[in-house]
């Protein structure tokens, strides 16, 4: 019996607007992280009455400000693709990070998917191509998640799959 091996296929991808959704939801998240991550820090300072955090905090110039909230993106993209294949913005559009067989991403490519990102004007380039420029460098598919799953059921029916 021969043994069929799944790929991913154009049907699976998810679209242009999903894309775009995700974008925008996660730009917001990682917004909110940041602020709330400031906001924390100087009300502890003020409570405490230790303001050498507090002032650092509320003496962040633009760029500070710009580079902290790309440590947030990080962490933020590579914790949740690593452990669970999808970002908060991927959960609501029903969308799901996999390699061309239909695995889990690696760390290796979830880190070149997140330091991708840094790339000026990445963000948009799904809006040109089929996959966006941290997809094809790291070589990860966003699909759509019930989709997918039933198409992997379909080729394995026993095959357990994980997301």
């Amino acid at each position: 019996m021969e043994s069929k091996k799944f790929t991913v296929t154009d049907d699976l991808l998810a679209s242009k607007s999903q894309r775009l959704l995700n974008f925008i939801i996660d730009v917001l998240i990682v917004y909110l992280i940041e602020i709330t991550i400031g906001t924390t820090i100087i009300i502890i300072g003020d409570l405490t009455n230790s303001y050498a955090a507090s002032n650092w905090v509320k003496s962040l110039s633009p760029i500070e400000s710009f580079f902290f909230g790309l440590i947030i993106l990080f962490f933020y993209y590579g914790l949740t693709e690593m452990y669970f294949s999808r970002t908060f913005a991927k959960y609501f559009t029903k969308t799901l990070v996999v390699k061309h067989d239909g695995s889990k991403p690696n760390m290796k490519s979830v880190i070149i998917r997140t330091l991708s990102r840094l790339i000026p004007l990445e963000p948009f380039s799904f809006l040109v191509d089929t996959r966006g420029w941290h997809d094809t460098l790291s070589v990860t598919y966003v699909v759509k998640k019930h989709e997918f799953i039933a198409k992997k059921k379909l080729l394995d029916p026993f095959d357990e799959i994980v997301v």
